[in-house]
């Protein structure tokens, strides 16, 4: 214990020692024994940095689900590794143990991961990858090589399959038009069913257009390109690797529209893709958190906005998964992680992004409803894990999936929080209101009324999921209450027919306290120790207990309860809200450094999902911390009759200013001081 005790100090200092500025992240040294890749996405392709130089240690595209591996459930899938590349500098591979003054930067402000290194004193190297945002399939890896003396160059870029993928087809091609000289690396084969077709293409971009000898060649699993170059001392030279990649998830025929997209990105060229994509995400920081007084803070909730941003895109009607594009993990599933803990300050800071992931969930509407049929019940029932499909997801083994009900009121209430924030009556006739419509349907056949008239919701799995197969869960009830007022609110508001019962319900759902007047996590909660926050949801967001010895009283009593390992850092980060609501600055510090700070990674401060836990980056904990900070530290509110207020609280320890800015559809700035 003393040996762990001590390894988290040195971790934690390593990762603190000193703030750096509050749009990049630098590490230095490089140590691949402690390395946790840092992520540029564009929300439809995600690229992770590899300690290697050159090297991706994960490719993910975002939709792209099939039946393979874990859970035996549909899940993401390794994409292509399409910009890959390795140099040789006379003769011999440049990687991590031969260069030195190795230093890696992640800039958020531009969304671009960048390396430096020294090679054997014979010549410095800088190289950036990027996800391109106007480009939602395409990356760019950009090379700059300033020679020490005279050195030759050999560069190659490779395609393999990834794990699991069958059946390749290897191309290159040599386009030799009047307007430009193209030379094509393009893949496409099948997913481990066969249930996707997945296809990428990428080629060298020279200076100047220059018509450099290109080889192709046969590797296992894959094929590659390669040039070779003599470079003189002090003669500066820069090529970049144009990539694409998609499934038919997306576009009917992949691989000629890679193919395409690679071309696009030649003709165009580097400098005029990086000004588009650098303008794209200048939009984006138009609405920013700034923190005057702690250098750390900053630089660490810009963190959270950037994967937050980067994970998700206007349009794309895809939404987020608790690890993002930043990997694997939960399959790439979709979970109430984004409606309760994402959202919110997405919507906060851009409702074009929010809306994404409501339309996600209205084009799998028809899907929830067969889900609810399925089970007896009428409406709609959204499962625990959602992919493609909108079937549930979840692994057999986990009883989150037959029984974690309260995703359903999840879905709705973001849908009127989505009308409160934007106004737009239009979006809520047309697609807000089904979904509010068929989820509360779906409580009225799910409440079982016992003969006083109180209507229980029995047999769940808890918003705290270490309580399972139990009767009248405080957040499972408080989301349903909720998702029927706010049905009925859209119905009047809209002239619908309005169904009474929905309020007749949601006026007979119980909350229980026990003999100290502490709200209970459920009928028969005994003070158990929990995994995350549940009661304490009923004070905000879903502001059911409103007055303040209440709120205290509960806070005092289930802080307590949340073990110092293996809990999600959402639910410090809902102590610390409201701890700020409540006046208290000693309390609201702690919990809010409490919520991440253990939870950092190196060597760029990636967010774990747990206390020393290791799978990075978890965006539902980076959502909970931002709404700790808008909605706590910042005071801004969503008002559920319509609107966004500002109500009082307190700054953490060290915060002279926070300034909110870029707010709601009016673009509005609050400021506490």
């Amino acid at each position: 214990m003393r040996q762990l005790l001590f390894s988290v100090f040195i971790l934690g200092f390593s990762l603190s020692a000193f703030a750096q500025d509050a749009w990049k992240i630098e590490a230095t040294p490089i140590d691949d024994t402690h390395y946790y890749g840092e992520t540029v996405a564009n929300g439809m392709l995600g690229l992770v940095s590899s300690y290697q130089p050159l090297q991706t240690s994960c490719v993910v595209l975002a939709g792209c689900y099939d039946k393979f591996g874990r859970g035996d459930v549909s899940n993401f899938l390794h994409g292509f590794n399409m910009l890959n590349t390795t140099l040789k500098i006379n003769g011999e591979t440049v990687n991590y143990k031969n260069v030195s003054n190795y230093t890696q930067t992640l800039d958020m402000r531009h969304a671009v991961f960048s390396g430096d290194f020294n090679f054997r004193n014979v010549a410095e190297v800088n190289y950036q990858f990027v996800s391109l945002r106007q480009l939602q399939y395409c990356g760019l890896l950009i090379v700059k090589i300033v020679p020490k003396q005279d050195i030759t160059i050999c560069a190659t870029n490779m395609q393999q399959l990834p794990e699991g993928f069958k059946n390749g087809k290897y191309k290159y091609e040599e386009m030799d038009a009047s307007h430009a000289k193209a030379k094509l690396l393009s893949t496409e084969s099948e997913s481990p069913t066969g249930y996707r077709h997945v296809c990428a293409c990428s080629t060298f971009l020279f200076p100047n257009n220059e018509n450099t000898e290109v080889k192709d060649d046969s590797v296992a699993n894959g094929h590659e390109i390669s040039f070779k170059r003599t470079l003189k001392k002090g003669q500066k030279y820069e090529f970049v690797v144009a990539g694409s990649t998609m499934s038919n998830a997306t576009f009917f025929d992949p691989i000629n529209e890679v193919k395409r997209l690679v071309l696009y990105c030649l003709l165009q060229g580097k400098d005029k893709l990086m000004a588009r994509h650098f303008s794209a995400w200048d939009e984006l920081w138009k609405s920013d958190i700034i923190i005057d007084g702690d250098a750390q803070a900053q630089q660490d909730v810009h963190g959270m906005m950037y994967h937050l941003y980067a994970f998700l895109r206007e349009g794309s009607e895809l939404s987020i998964s608790p690890m993002g594009l930043s990997g694997l993990g939960y399959n790439g599933h979709v979970f109430w992680d984004m409606e309760t803990w994402m959202y919110p300050a997405l919507l906060m800071l851009h409702p074009e992004l929010a809306k994404s992931a409501l339309d996600y969930r209205y084009n799998r509407l028809e899907a929830a409803k067969r889900n609810a049929e399925e089970y007896g019940y009428a409406g709609a029932k959204f499962p625990w894990e959602s992919s493609d499909s909108g079937e549930e997801d979840t692994p057999v083994w986990a009883m989150t999936g037959p029984l974690e009900h309260s995703i359903t009121g999840c879905v709705g209430f973001a849908a009127w929080q989505y009308y409160c924030v934007t106004g737009d009556r239009d979006w809520l006739q047309k697609r807000g209101y089904p979904l509010l419509k068929e989820s509360a349907d779906f409580w009225l056949s799910r409440v079982d009324r016992s003969a006083d008239g109180v209507c229980h919701i029995n047999n769940v799995v808890a918003a705290d999921e270490w309580a399972e197969n139990i009767d009248d869960d405080a957040f499972t009830n408080g989301i349903a209450k909720m998702n029927l007022l706010c049905a009925a609110k859209a119905a009047r508001l809209l002239g619908e027919p309005i169904n009474k019962d929905w309020e007749a319900v949601a006026d007979k759902i119980p909350f229980y306290a026990d003999k100290d007047g502490v709200t209970k996590e459920y009928q028969t909660y005994k003070g158990d120790n929990i995994k995350q926050a549940d009661v304490n949801l009923l004070a905000f967001p879903l502001k059911f207990i409103t007055d303040e010895a209440q709120i205290k009283k509960d806070l005092e009593f289930y802080q307590k309860r949340v073990p110092g390992q293996g809990t999600p850092a959402m639910t410090q980060a809902i102590f610390s809200l409201l701890w700020s609501r409540l006046g208290d600055v000693d309390l609201a510090s702690r919990y809010f450094k409490d919520s991440y700070e253990p939870n950092l990674l190196p060597p760029f401060r990636v967010i774990a999902e747990t206390k020393g836990g290791t799978n990075p980056y978890f965006a539902t904990g980076a959502g909970g911390i931002l709404q700790g900070v808008m909605m706590g530290f910042g005071g801004v509110d969503i008002s559920y009759d319509g609107g966004i207020t500002q109500v009082k609280s307190v700054l953490p320890k060290g915060w002279k200013k926070l300034t909110l800015k870029g707010i709601g559809k009016d673009k509005q700035t609050f400021v506490r001081e």
